[in-house]
């Protein structure tokens, strides 16, 4: 949105210093050896084709072949050399770097204290310095040395950083980009002594690795996020962003609040959002002394748990859903969290009611309606205990020594003979993945794995091109279609070659049709069952479940799609990160698309602000893969907490437009509880038949894709639709019910027969209920 505000003078000198300033920008990484220095030496190679005068100062390769390799033609600056504790030590030679003025520098280990007497005490002061001079700075360090990053990480690993660095740096940054790498991979260049002598033991583990790595991932998220709101902010847009989540509590000053709110927080937890409280009072109305002590008390929890409180003034209780969904709206909250109504049809016509009136103006924010346990089986609101084999109890020893059934041992011996499974992914098409895979490809080649090339995608970019090397490409398979001659990948002959790897580019492709398999996915996995380890790369808009934030995110709906099954079934699975002003630069020079499409590409999927919020749905994407395989090592060590409570998520769909976001909603959810989930469909017909009726079909398949059960239930009348789904739930002991959003008049949802959105909600009162909202 344009401002046509003028400046004030401040703002206008601000503006003509920040032209002076360097450009200030951070690689970051899990831990040392996920390749930090490599990438900030290619970078400066990569500026010096361009032109850029580039020096280097306090470098260091630990001699590593790969990144020893980058130094070539880079001019370096001699660094000052000293001793502490018998170690070597690098301080920049900050007078010498301001004569050479070069426009950039590059330099390591941002957590570093200068030696005693130095003209500055650290490094991050010395770089600041070189900034006012104009002079841009590209560095690296490891996220367990920022300033309370350092305490999770040494509560969590044992590793303590020698130095950090203020908690607001990376506010001071113009760029951060994160180096991800998986343990597994961490862990090879530790036993190849790619990492020196002196290597912690603690990061010698691969859950430590994976709690690192997970830290780096969820730092670098919330900084994008901020960005990407200030975009928003500069834009003039509100609501959700739909790149994270964010949970709004609705509570009265009453006894029953600190219920409400912790139930926010374990959702908050599992979905990794922020947690937001809110009261609402009425103004010029003071408060009763038991209200004020559970205001203290409220202000107290939520000081505790970092939830942001918040008090808001309501004229009057009618006015309640207006004032809830403006408020929402303004803090771009994508769940609102509240208890079930107690009032009956005919009070809730006399007086109004709040859950009706969110549903009639919601969108895009979903609504949370949390049980009443008391009646049933009192309150249960924090986890229960673990099974007794979670505990390492006899359960646990009768499971470990029990023998195996024949269908266990066949499983077993596949899942021994299957390849090893890697996907690179990215935020969006040009961030490097192709790069990264071939490169990857010739590592393998060069330490004599036999590695080919299944299937590629160049795209005619050059340094892509150029990474071939010496690999061996599988030709492809050519097929006529339509009188149009079409080339695919030809798994027989990949499957004739049997090398020990092969790299496959574009996972979420759809095949030529006529093949044996409508998705290249499902070429990949018959590869994988044949003992052949598999490489490929997607982008994350390409993930089944993410399929509506992204059309939310960037207005595209992405029509090919992969289960996100296949992401859990990796082994490995890395996430190549490039910030979006990089990204547009590589745009602008012609590397992703032709010059023709550049234009069209930055007014369109490039914009900032779909570069900015993919970027965080995929980092926070990748951080919840690696926190679900740290409870799956380790319940006790994810950063989120275990969760304890046995859920059943039942989902009810009808033929809408919306059903399949339902879904896709539903598999979220249950995929962060670890629960059953089922998606139900009521047909009013006698006899319901799924061959005839496409759409019930389509429902269906995408269910099983995200590996959930389908259920096709009749009901005699519409008016008995709610009771059928509602007896069903009772059958499979459903702790929580997910539908869609009814839209219907006032006067419909109050009419003798009831909307059956709303004929649900009336009774299941001691079930958690959420309802998704509509897309407008």
């Amino acid at each position: 949105m344009t401002t046509f505000r003028r400046k004030t003078p401040e703002e206008l000198l601000e503006s003509i210093e920040r032209l002076k300033h360097g450009k200030f920008k951070i690689l970051i990484g899990a831990a040392s050896g996920t390749g930090k220095t490599y990438q900030m030496l290619r970078e400066g190679q990569q500026l010096k084709e361009r032109g850029i005068d580039v020096v280097i100062c306090a470098v260091t390769t630990l001699q590593r072949p790969e990144t020893v390799e980058q130094l070539a033609g880079l001019d370096r600056i001699p660094s000052i050399h000293w001793m502490k504790n018998g170690e070597e030590k690098k301080d920049l030679p900050v007078e010498e770097l301001v004569k050479r003025n070069p426009e950039v520098v590059l330099v390591d280990h941002l957590a570093h204290r200068n030696r005693p007497g130095a003209k500055f005490n650290t490094r991050l002061e010395d770089i600041l310095f070189l900034l006012k001079q104009g002079i841009s700075v590209i560095t690296t360090i490891n996220a367990y040395e920022l300033a309370g990053a350092d305490e999770i990480a040494l509560q969590r690993t044992g590793i303590q950083a020698e130095e950090t660095i203020p908690p607001g740096t990376l506010d001071l940054a113009d760029e951060v980009r994160l180096i991800d790498v998986a343990p597994e991979t961490v862990m090879k260049r530790i036993e190849a002594g790619l990492l020196g002598k002196k290597v912690h033991p603690s990061i010698c583990r691969r859950d430590n690795l994976a709690v690192l790595r997970e830290l780096s991932l969820r730092l670098v998220a919330e900084g994008v996020n901020e960005l990407l709101n200030r975009h928003r902010e500069t834009e003039g847009l509100s609501g959700p962003s739909g790149a994270s989540e964010r949970i709004l509590v609705s509570v009265q000053y009453h006894w029953n609040a600190s219920i409400y709110i912790r139930r926010g927080q374990q959702i908050a937890k599992r979905l990794n959002g922020d947690l937001i409280v809110a009261s609402f009072v009425k103004p010029g109305i003071k408060l009763t002394k038991e209200q004020e002590a559970f205001k203290r008390s409220i202000v107290k929890l939520c000081s505790k748990i970092g939830a942001q409180f918040t008090e808001w003034p309501l004229p009057g209780r009618r006015l309640l859903p207006v004032k809830l969904r403006e408020l929402s709206t303004r803090l771009g909250a994508t769940r609102i969290v509240m208890g079930h109504s107690k009032q009956s049809r005919i009070q809730e016509i006399l007086k109004g009611s709040v859950i009706h009136g969110l549903l009639r103006k919601l969108t895009h924010t979903d609504l949370f309606l949390m049980a009443d346990r008391a009646d049933t089986e009192g309150e249960r609101i924090m986890p229960i205990k673990h099974h007794e084999y979670e505990q390492g109890l006899p359960g646990a020893i009768a499971k470990t020594f029990r023998r195996q059934t024949p269908e266990e041992a066949e499983q077993q011996k596949i899942r021994l003979n299957r390849g090893t499974f890697k996907v690179y992914i990215g935020a969006s098409p040009g961030v490097g993945k192709t790069y990264t895979m071939l490169r990857e490809g010739n590592l393998l080649r060069s330490s004599g794995v036999d590695v080919v090339v299944g299937l590629l995608e160049t795209h005619g970019r050059r340094e892509t091109i150029a990474q071939l090397g010496g690999l061996e490409i599988i030709p492809r398979r050519k097929a006529v279609y339509r009188g149009s001659q079409l080339e695919d990948m030809d798994t027989e002959a990949v499957l004739s070659r049997y090398p020990e790897v092969v790299l496959i580019d574009e996972l979420a492709h759809t095949n030529i049709p006529g093949s044996l398999h409508v998705k290249r996915y499902e070429d990949i996995l018959r590869i994988l069952d044949a003992g052949i380890s598999v490489i490929t790369t997607v982008n994350v808009q390409h993930l089944e479940s993410l399929n509506d934030a992204v059309e939310q995110v960037t207005g595209v709906r992405v029509r090919e799609t992969v289960p996100d099954d296949l992401l859990r079934k990796a082994d490995e699975v890395e996430l190549i990160d490039v910030t979006p002003q990089m990204l547009q630069q590589r745009l602008r020079e012609g590397k992703i698309y032709a010059s023709s499409k550049v234009d069209q590409a930055l007014q369109s999927f490039f914009k900032i602000g779909n570069l900015i919020a993919l970027r965080e749905l995929a980092l926070r994407e990748i951080a919840d893969d690696v926190d679900e395989r740290l409870e799956s090592w380790d319940r006790g060590n994810s950063l989120r907490g275990p969760w304890r409570r046995k859920e059943l998520i039942f989902v009810c769909v009808d033929k809408g437009p919306n059903a399949e976001r339902i879904i896709r909603h539903g598999f979220r959810l249950a995929y962060r509880l670890k629960a059953e989930w089922h998606v139900t469909f009521v047909d009013i017909r006698k006899q319901a038949s799924l061959q005839e009726d496409q759409e019930l079909l389509q429902i269906k398949r995408l269910t099983q894709r995200l590996g959930g059960t389908f259920d096709l239930l009749t009901s005699p009348r519409r008016c008995r639709i709610a009771d059928t789904l509602l007896s069903k739930a009772d059958k499979l002991g459903a702790t929580q019910i997910i539908m869609g959003q009814t839209r219907r008049r006032w006067q419909r949802c109050l009419s003798i027969s009831p909307a059956i959105g709303l004929g649900v909600i009336r009774k299941s009162t001691a079930r958690d209920v959420l309802i998704v909202s509509g897309n407008k």
